[in-house]
């Protein structure tokens, strides 16, 4: 039975075809029926029926007639994208790179699907090549630097990591032909993406084998993958999608493998996700301390004030904006307002402060990334208005290496604070409610491993935070003797990030299972809000079953930022109303909605960033 893989938001389904003859708009009908079946509120998707759609295939773009037969204009195993047409041309929409004012942002959301001229390297600096043989030294070069070893990058990450390597070619001081830089950006714009372990940097020079696997894949060696061939030999991919590899000249098998950009493409990544989960960190934190009948006192902002850190004061108006009575009344902190409590655990009353710190370490480590992202940290520099070509060392990873481990040590405290807060709900002497919040104990062991579930990630976490960059290792026969390991500081913060993630789902698995305990009785309306949704793909817990998909489900919403889409506006409603002079020091006001397709790139001599 044919086959055909649909691309509709940020997910890939497979859809199987019995009768060739359906059309193309029966395609489009059935993936999307396929989509909203198991997505909250139906992917925000009210009647399929409704919805008006553009059809392309993935390869080159190409419009398709809804009603066009199947068999007349695709091939078994064509992928093929699903547009709402009100979206339509902004999906096409264009992202110019000039090399310097790309974002993490920018970045991340591309991912989405997606010295030696004439002389040696290293070592071998000073042995000068014969002109006849440049070409084979380049090539020579990144063959031998392709020694990489582990699991490759998956798609999306390899794309971020090209998108931002022609962004820094971009800038025009790596002494790269616009033949071979045209040939990277039709490579992107096709998903033509190499196999790039993801070990094998030491964060200087550069990110050199991984940035060599990216390069080889592009002269047409080693594995590389398409959304329409998956995984196969470079060459072939190529010339499946119209493609010719690139041929390196003097200077461009150095110009395309030396740089941080494996560092900075995952740490853009890391940042943007650790953005997202602090952000709804305090959602959640502010549902625990609700059904823990704690109090809002301590987010007055009057005591804020007085410690005007612009991330504890962003955090604790948050906080109110979440609780406060005036705007939205909770019968729950009703039903203990004259209760003899002074006040609460630091894990509820220490958010702005705990919370805060992560905040700010984000915003430190964001600008650290952007800077970085639109540097050029190519060696040697080519400065054509001068006629030179000057050794630097803006290849060395140390900036984003340091900024990425603070980020590590930054966001993990919020799985620490977390993993506490879980524990008070769990604890019927800290709760005063069900153990384990769930009823017939013994019989029912209700959140206790998701609690260690919780414990061991933080665990984890302790370890990951060890900075990788106080570390440094002599390679290149001395000649390159101190080292960033940065490549390191990314991909462990990503993970760090991923279990902060993971802490803070169960924590609000927990926190919604705790309120049923609480009924009849409601928290305010924004938290209302927050545990529909939850319910919305998880039910309560009546009696054991199998929980890790409750904890994935959830997972999957703090993604896709579900939980900060349905509190936002009533944080931004509080904001709005407070006094000019009493508004947050740095109000974060940003979104990471997804486009509604992988962006497209372009070039050129007069370009900005639309």
């Amino acid at each position: 039975m044919p086959r055909y893989t649909v691309h509709i938001r940020d997910e890939w389904l497979a859809v199987p075809c019995r009768d060739p003859t359906y059309t193309i708009q029966w395609l489009g009908y059935e993936a999307l029926k396929r989509y909203t079946k198991n997505k909250p509120d139906n992917g925000g998707i009210d009647a399929v029926k409704d919805i008006r759609f553009v059809a392309r295939r993935c390869q080159g773009q190409g419009l398709l007639d809804g009603d066009d037969t199947i068999e007349d204009v695709l091939e078994d195993n064509d992928f093929v994208e699903i547009v709402h047409k009100q979206h339509a041309l902004p999906s096409l929409q264009n992202l110019f790179l000039d090399g310097n004012s790309l974002t993490s942002t920018d970045l991340v959301n591309l991912g989405r699907v997606v010295y030696g001229i004439t002389t040696g390297f290293g070592k071998f600096a000073r042995t000068v090549i014969p002109v006849h043989k440049l070409k084979e030294l380049q090539e020579n070069l990144v063959r031998s630097h392709s020694a990489g070893v582990g699991n490759p990058l998956s798609p999306e990450r390899t794309r971020m990591l090209l998108a931002l390597r022609i962004n820094v070619l971009a800038k025009g001081y790596s002494g790269i032909s616009l033949e071979t830089l045209h040939r990277m950006i039709q490579a992107f714009n096709a998903s033509c993406l190499s196999f790039v372990p993801e070990k094998g940097t030491v964060g200087a020079s550069g990110d050199l084998a991984p940035l060599s696997h990216l390069a080889l894949g592009l002269m047409g060696e080693g594995k590389m993958w398409s959304p329409k061939s998956g995984w196969a030999d470079a060459k072939y991919v190529l010339e499946a999608h119209g493609l010719k590899p690139i041929s390196l000249k003097p200077k461009e098998g150095l110009a395309l493998i030396n740089g941080t950009q494996m560092i900075t493409s995952l740490g853009a990544e890391a940042v943007e996700r650790a953005q997202a989960i602090a952000r709804q960190a305090d959602i959640i934190a502010a549902i625990t301390l609700e059904v823990l009948k704690g109090t809002s006192k301590a987010f007055d902002s009057d005591i804020h004030a007085l410690r005007p850190h612009p991330g504890q004061i962003e955090v604790a108006m948050r906080f109110r904006a979440l609780l406060d009575s005036d705007h939205h009344p909770s019968e729950i902190a009703e039903s203990h307002r004259f209760c003899d409590r002074v006040q609460d655990a630091y894990t509820m009353r220490c958010c702005p402060q705990v919370h805060g710190i992560v905040n700010d370490t984000i915003d430190f480590t964001q600008k650290i990334i952007n800077t970085e992202i639109n540097s050029a940290t190519d060696n040697p520099m080519v400065f054509a208005e001068r006629g030179e070509t000057i050794s630097g060392g803006n290849f060395h990873g140390e900036y984003p290496a340091k900024a990425l481990d603070f980020l590590a040590i930054g966001v993990h405290e919020l799985a620490a604070i977390s993993e506490r807060r879980i524990e008070r709900l769990c604890n019927p002497s800290l709760s005063e409610l069900p153990a384990f919040l769930v009823n017939e104990g013994g019989l029912n062991s209700g959140f206790m491993i998701a609690h260690c579930t919780a414990a061991s990630l933080v665990s984890e976490n302790k370890v990951l935070c060890h900075p990788s960059s106080v570390d440094s290792l002599s390679t290149s026969a001395a000649t390159e003797d101190h080292v960033s390991m940065g490549g390191w500081a990314a991909r462990k913060a990503l993970r760090v990030v991923e279990h902060v993630e993971q802490v803070l789902a169960i924590e609000l698995l927990a926190a919604c299972q705790g309120i049923e305990f609480l009924r009849p009785l409601r928290t305010t309306t924004p938290l209302e809000k927050v545990y529909d949704l939850v319910r919305s793909v998880v039910k309560p817990w009546i009696k054991d079953r199998f929980m890790s998909p409750d904890i994935e489900a959830v997972h999957r919403l703090l993604l896709d930022q579900k939980v900060w889409n349905v509190a936002q506006p009533y944080i931004e409603k509080y904001n709005m109303e407070l006094l000019p002079e009493s508004r947050p020091i740095s109000p974060t006001a940003f979104s990471l909605d997804p486009p509604a397709s992988p962006r497209k790139l372009i070039w050129g001599t007069d370009c900005t960033h639309k």
